[in-house]
């Protein structure tokens, strides 16, 4: 593969362009092109927001103009071949005169995948791929899974005590995280389709679960209550402002008089035999709503049921500096649990980061690829 260090600055660069679509591109991926003359010098730059419907590859050939002719496009992702919204993104780039294509990763969209890079090196253009690979791949984890796995990328996130507890007890509120920490939550939450918490930790804390960043996104931030027995009630915060923010709640449906009455306020029912324990269903229904990502954030025994299930892609604990103890203070993760430690869950991909007095940690399940 002949990449230079200059092939990977400005790979990293559309990357960066790429990021730019974060909350702006869901259910697509997110883009990022640069275009480099012949005489190495940048002269078009472009990131992909769904509601434009203008790709990165076009906004960046447009600017670059005849610039462009012999120059290299360096791109986040496959560029697409098919007409959808707009026209093929490699024809773009081969109108424009692009004899260079460096890339990352495949697109995994089958309407997608490998047609893209075919049509280029077809039309004469060299197409170099494989270039920060872990980073592009991460950068579009949602919309990777979304597709290869065809349900939503879900990402547990918790926050606890040092020894490991997410409240006093089970019937206490209990904000553990400082300022720093709670501004890279709503950091987070900005990154996601959905929210979604179990009943319990809406009838204790009755959350607005909304996107506090102050950064735009395309849609608001759905919000999403597993709730067999139906014990939110019709106050909470989220029932009342359900006809403004999006609101799924996940029952078994027996009391039909509840659900008629939640409707009523906008909020969106899902009714599955076995409720919010059936967590793949839940997903299926998630997916045809177009969600590509949900962030969950509690409680303990909702965390345990994904962990037990299997289906997370992604976990982040934010620890602060607090020792909580006692029995009846609940632990982060519940459910089954693992009964050998080669049942545990397994984390690769770690990342450590500190906000303020907090320390979060990340990382991915292994064998969930």
């Amino acid at each position: 593969m002949n990449v230079s260090p200059l092939d990977v600055e400005f790979t990293r660069a559309a990357l960066d362009l790429a990021a730019r679509g974060l909350g702006l591109v869901s259910p697509n991926p997110l883009v990022g092109c640069v275009i480099v003359s012949a005489d190495g010098m940048v002269v078009g730059e472009g990131s992909y927001a769904y509601d434009d419907c203008t790709h990165a590859e076009l906004i960046a050939t447009e600017q670059a103009g005849e610039r462009a002719r012999g120059g290299t496009a360096y791109v986040s992702l496959e560029p697409h071949d098919h007409h959808g919204k707009t026209p093929p993104c490699t024809d773009a780039l081969i109108n424009a005169g692009i004899k260079r294509v460096v890339a990352t990763i495949d697109d995994p969209n089958p309407l997608v995948s490998g047609r893209g890079f075919a049509h280029l090196r077809a039309a004469g253009v060299e197409v170099v791929t494989g270039v920060l690979v872990d980073e592009a791949s991460k950068l579009n984890e949602k919309f990777i899974c979304w597709h290869k796995k065809g349900r939503p990328f879900v990402h547990l996130k918790l926050a606890v005590s040092l020894d490991g507890r997410i409240s006093l007890n089970q019937s206490v509120s209990t904000a553990l995280s400082g300022r720093t920490a709670l501004k890279r939550v709503h950091e987070l939450r900005h990154e996601y389709d959905a929210i979604l918490i179990g009943a319990n930790t809406a009838l204790v804390d009755n959350p607005s679960l909304t996107d506090r960043s102050g950064k735009l996104r395309r849609r608001p931030l759905v919000r999403v209550v597993l709730d067999n027995r139906l014990l939110m009630p019709l106050t909470s915060v989220l029932v009342t402002t359900a006809k403004d923010t999006p609101t799924i709640v996940v029952t078994i449906g027996r009391d039909q008089e509840k659900v008629g009455a939640l409707r009523a306020e906008s909020v969106d029912v899902i009714e599955l035999a076995n409720g919010g324990r059936d967590l793949t269903g839940m997903l299926e229904e998630l997916k045809k709503r177009e969600i590509q990502s949900v962030l969950v954030e509690g409680g303990n025994e909702i965390a345990g049921s994904f962990c037990d299930a299997r289906l997370l892609d992604k976990l982040t604990f934010i620890a602060a500096p607090l020792v909580i103890g006692g029995r009846d203070a609940p632990s982060a993760i519940g459910g089954a649990g693992a009964s050998t430690l080669d049942e545990a869950m397994q984390l690769r991909d770690l990342s450590i980061v500190r906000y303020g007095d907090d320390i979060e940690v990340t990382g991915y399940p292994i064998g969930t690829d």
